[in-house]
């Protein structure tokens, strides 16, 4: 793959920029606090990738050239038009994903982060995260990347065991993860993360927990347990139709999960997410405001937001997708200052049920107080307190309603899914039988 040399001279330049970030930062003082509305995360999305992985169906392409200095400048537009559009005041977080963005250049980075700036306000503070792979990502870069302004590493391990990362497609080898994790805890103490997935072909439960604990001995402290999804039209789908590779096993594959989750919990990690562990209070503060429906704006090709257009005069949350093909989404970029492909405005009963599926899937659950937040009428007890199948779960001790809300049990959090099947039709119910009929008077 052709991209333009990050040389020394331009990764000099990456860090004048955050430089300069970090001064106006100080001229400006400590501005008052942003209400909630005026508050978003930003996802920037880098679509290109040496090779595509064989289970992997991400919007991502493997081109012949990337003409980088284009696709910084359609990147920083589109920053810049979409937080003129939702009026945000103050972005708590960035998070470069992908694709590859550890292929990008920290210029391109650091251009992004200044735009934010310069139109938004974006904490000194901020996490900052960026996605790397360990063939992408050498010393010096991640270096350059930290000079950049980026705050946080996303590693994407994926397996300690060659076999399995040949299988995965992946270019790298085990070797090179560890020398890679090494290196980024290094320069970004405290601020590492890693994947591990789990549910493979053929994978057996013993052989994983080792390489679980092999990790323990050398990761930092955030940690993803990622269930191989078989998705239609890739490699791996294929080969598991055709049967050259075996279907992977759901009950071994169960069993990984919950003896992974155990044997993390007594290293000292904290599950505070379905996938996610974290300890020494390193949580994902970007991926927390997935999880409680915040606002987050999503630029580059095929990104996804959620916000409301509040500088456009809007007040309906809308969720959001960028235009996929590169190519395409920069022309579009150019021509309107940004490329949204579709916009759909969400209903008040829609918005309810991303709040309790995505709350759910957290260790602190929905608190009464966040569920008034986005519905004041209506609330957690009166929605699930008196269902039969609701009481249910909680005989069973798989969900917790209380003073503090609603939220899972440690097993309940392990068969959410299932939970959702009961909770998402009774809240449907309930909405049903508060609202009025759609034909009102004027």
């Amino acid at each position: 793959m052709a991209l333009p040399g990050t040389r020394a001279r331009g990764w000099a330049a990456a860090a004048k920029m955050a430089q300069r970030r970090r001064h106006a930062e100080a001229a400006r003082g400590s501005p008052s606090r942003a209400s909630q509305g005026s508050r978003a995360a930003l996802y920037v999305h880098w679509p290109y990738c040496e090779k595509r992985c064989s289970y992997c169906n991400f919007n991502k392409y493997i081109p012949r050239g990337v003409e980088e200095a284009a696709m910084r400048s359609c990147l920083v537009t589109e920053a810049q038009t979409l937080l003129r559009l939702s009026g945000v005041q103050r972005v708590e977080s960035v998070f470069f994903g992908g694709g590859t963005p550890s292929l990008a250049s920290p210029n391109t980075v650091a251009a992004v982060l200044e735009a934010v700036d310069q139109i938004s306000h974006l904490p000194a503070d901020s996490e900052v995260t960026l996605e790397a792979n360990p063939t992408s990502a050498s010393g010096s870069k991640l270096a350059a990347f930290g000079a950049a302004g980026v705050n946080r590493l996303s590693i994407g391990l994926q397996s300690l065991d060659d076999t399995e990362l040949r299988l995965l497609g992946r270019t790298h080898s085990a070797s090179d993860a560890l020398q890679t994790l090494a290196e980024a805890r290094r320069l970004f103490p405290g601020r590492v993360s890693v994947d591990l997935m789990l549910g493979l072909p053929a994978q057996q439960v013993g052989p994983w927990l080792g390489q679980l604990q092999t990790l323990l001995g050398c990761c930092d402290d955030h940690l993803s347990l990622y269930q191989l999804t078989l998705e239609r039209g890739t490699a791996l789908f294929t080969q598991v139709q055709r049967g050259t590779l075996p279907a992977p096993d759901p009950e071994l594959t169960a069993e990984m999960y919950q003896e992974g989750r155990a044997v993390l919990r007594e290293a000292g990690f904290r599950q505070y997410e379905v996938s996610n562990f974290a300890r020494n209070g390193a949580l994902s503060t970007h991926n927390w405001t997935y999880w409680q429906c915040g606002q987050y704006l999503g630029i580059g090709p095929g990104a996804h937001g959620r916000f409301v257009l509040q500088g456009a005069g809007g007040h309906t949350r809308e969720a959001r997708i960028q235009t996929l093909e590169p190519d395409n989404w920069m022309k579009e970029v150019m021509l309107f200052g940004h490329g949204t492909r579709r916009r759909v405005p969400l209903g008040q009963l829609e918005l309810l049920e991303e709040v309790l599926a995505m709350g759910l899937r957290t260790d602190v659950g929905i608190t009464h107080q966040h569920w008034q937040q986005f519905e004041p009428q209506l609330n957690l007890w009166d929605v699930f307190g008196a269902s039969r199948e609701v009481k249910a779960l909680l005989a069973q001790g798989l969900l917790l309603l209380d003073h503090r809300g609603l939220r899972c049990s440690w097993e309940g959090l392990a068969v959410l899914d299932s939970l959702l099947l009961t909770l998402l039709p009774r809240l449907q119910e309930a909405w049903q039988q508060r609202t009025p009929s759609p034909v009102q008077g004027g």
